[in-house]
């Protein structure tokens, strides 16, 4: 018997169970995912038919959402209190029939998205949740940095039109820049001023969000990345890769101006990785 257990058909059985488990409970989750949206969405269409229906109803006024939140968690519970109902509310409004949430968002990620006006800015934002996978805490992160200013403040009319409806596509190398980038999550006081080592460690620390901040299709490589050009050695601060333009994406971290030779020491280093660590795809 316990041949059986530890031999390799028994693991591959034990595999698949765990993988059907595994497969069929993220199915449930997003069944239900799915479900209460739209139970939401529903509720919401219902309290604003309600308010539409003429002066026999307007003995409720404003007093309505506070009235319904009352009587349905005495009902079922503390999902219908005040502030669900008035996100439920909006989300009838600003999401008609033909506008469909994305299913990959949670209501929680809505209550988010809900409390921006701008449906550009809205939308760019739930393009870029869903392609990126972001949780609830990183878009929250990314509204309060302001991203959407950011990538929209490099493009025309028809670009930020583009990037509400798609989120951020990034094909060329424009698009992967930001103007600023924000490291708010290195917790450092605003009077500090911290070295270029110090930065350097600061973002390594953080690296997860720091790969978020950059954005979609980084690669972390490595950090002090040795290189040798005519016998001499150089280290490159940070260098990551970026998998969708299949190119390296070099950093050298600067507190102070910027001068004639620093660029000149990234050329050198931009020459090294074109010649010696490209593949003939980069």
């Amino acid at each position: 018997m316990n041949d059986l257990i530890h031999s390799a058909t028994y693991q591959d059985l034990l595999e698949q169970i765990s993988d059907t488990y595994a497969t069929g409970r993220s199915a449930a989750f997003a069944a239900a995912n799915i479900q209460l949206l739209k139970t939401y969405w529903s509720v919401g269409r219902q309290i604003v038919e309600f308010e539409q229906g003429g002066k026999d109803r307007a003995e409720y006024g404003a007093g309505l959402i506070d009235r319904l939140s009352a009587d349905l968690c005495f009902r079922h519970g503390r999902s219908f209190n005040r502030s669900n109902l008035v996100y439920m509310r909006l989300f009838y409004l600003r999401y008609s029939i033909g506008e469909t949430p994305s299913h990959q968002l949670s209501w929680s990620h809505y209550v988010e998205l809900l409390k921006l006006d701008d449906p550009l800015e809205r939308g760019s934002y739930e393009q870029q949740a869903t392609a990126e996978r972001w949780s609830v805490a990183e878009l929250k992160r990314q509204r309060a940095s302001a991203l959407f200013l950011r990538l929209a403040a490099s493009k025309d009319k028809a670009g930020i039109l583009d990037l509400a409806r798609r989120g951020q596509a990034v094909s060329q190398p424009e698009d992967l820049l930001r103007e600023p980038y924000v490291f708010e999550f290195k917790k450092i006081p605003e009077p500090w001023r911290v070295s270029e080592t110090e930065l350097e460690a600061a973002l390594c620390q953080n690296l997860q969000q720091f790969l978020l901040e950059l954005g979609k299709g980084f690669t972390f490589v490595g950090r002090q990345y040795r290189i040798t050009v005519n016998n001499v050695h150089y280290k490159v601060d940070l260098v990551f890769y970026h998998r969708i333009l299949r190119c390296f994406v070099l950093i050298d971290l600067k507190i102070g101006d910027v001068q004639h030779q620093d660029i000149g020491q990234m050329n050198l280093y931009l020459g090294y990785f074109a010649k010696e660590e490209n593949t003939p795809d980069d």
